[in-house]
């Protein structure tokens, strides 16, 4: 995560320097600002209210060390709602307590405030009503899975079902192993959660969609080829195949196109990774591909967007389509799902 930390004494800023230390060894990105009137050897700001803007909008959680009342009249005027809002967390500057202010489930603020909690030796004080009560919270699950998640409105009735004792449905795309969560069954229900890559799915009359990152992009094009070309052939063939956007991973191509300007501008655009392959490696790939002489000629192997998916891991479950310049081919990794734990 983007982590920001400040505190409101010198005592309290050392402790966000020790736990920014920590968290960084975590595999976390760690920003500490503290109020320039401590004159410390830190970055500094002038307005709490203002430094706290700024990270709402930069960063993915916020570490409070001070008071929680001066951490919920900082936060106060940006907050939004659970789906968008950054981890907030509130610690005393003793690091007895940590608070999670703001986004407990989705944005990990439970998780973090447990972390930094097992850190300083002091307990987590989470209140969300399904840790509290036991039971399955669908939005937390989701996040530590990596899904999208689809359906505001549904995700929060979910939650008060199963903390009503109301039966909660569930359909998914991909198989399941170990026991449901109390209160889960597949079938028929008035409300639930689908597992899926199509974000038209509704097997229930109130669905939340939960969309795994599995689809892995192979694409071929010619030089000079436009972002907008790219994202129009790549779309159409999603949407052919009822395929979410949000279900895909990375673009995976050949190394010959890794500065293709349009390839590059359409890979930021949909905030995806691109990955690149020699044309030994993919022609190493065994399978049944699509064959043109003219890409051997070119490339050096007979096949670029097909190779390409495949190379990047799972089953080709879109043969290459091509229009306009762009051929457009789509893999998908294997996943078996688990409610109870991580899914493998």
């Amino acid at each position: 995560m983007r982590l920001a930390l400040t505190a409101f004494t010198a005592r309290g800023a050392a402790l966000a320097q020790a736990l920014a230390e920590k968290l960084t060894g975590l595999g976390n990105r760690c920003m500490i600002a503290v109020p320039a009137r401590l004159n410390l050897a830190v970055p500094t700001y002038e307005n709490l209210g203002a430094w706290t803007g700024e990270r709402f909008a930069d960063c993915e959680g916020i570490l409070f060390i001070g008071a929680s009342g001066i951490a919920v009249r900082a936060i106060a005027p940006y907050v939004r709602d659970k789906f968008t809002d950054p981890a907030v967390v509130s610690v005393d500057e003793t690091g007895q307590f940590a608070v999670p202010l703001l986004s407990g489930h989705v944005g990990g603020a439970n998780d973090l405030a447990r972390t930094v909690a097992a850190m300083t030796g002091g307990r987590a004080a989470v209140s969300t009503a399904t840790d509290v009560n036991g039971k399955f919270a669908v939005d937390q699950w989701a996040r530590e899975q990596g899904f999208f998640l689809d359906g505001k409105e549904a995700a929060k009735c979910i939650s008060a079902a199963l903390l009503s004792g109301k039966p909660v449905g569930l359909k998914s795309d991909f198989p399941i192993q170990g026991e449901l969560p109390d209160g889960v069954m597949e079938g028929a229900a008035e409300l639930g959660f689908a597992i899926t890559l199509d974000d038209a799915a509704a097997p229930f009359p109130m669905t939340l969609r939960l969309i795994p990152r599995v689809l892995n992009l192979g694409i071929g094009c010619r030089r000079g080829v436009t972002a907008e070309a790219i994202a129009g052939a790549v779309g159409e063939v999603l949407c052919a195949h009822r395929l979410s956007s949000k279900a895909v991973r990375q673009v995976c191509t050949i190394d010959l196109k890794k500065e293709e300007a349009g390839l590059l501008a359409f890979c930021r655009q949909w905030g995806l990774p691109l990955r690149t392959f020699t044309p030994q490696e993919l022609a190493e790939i065994s399978g049944e591909f699509t064959p043109s002489e003219f890409v051997r000629g070119v490339t050096g192997v007979d096949n670029v967007c097909e190779r390409a998916a495949v190379r990047a891991g799972g089953e080709l479950v879109v043969r290459k389509q091509a229009g306009g310049g762009v051929t457009v081919a789509v893999s998908r990794e294997p996943l078996v799902i688990s409610l109870e734990g991580e899914s493998a």
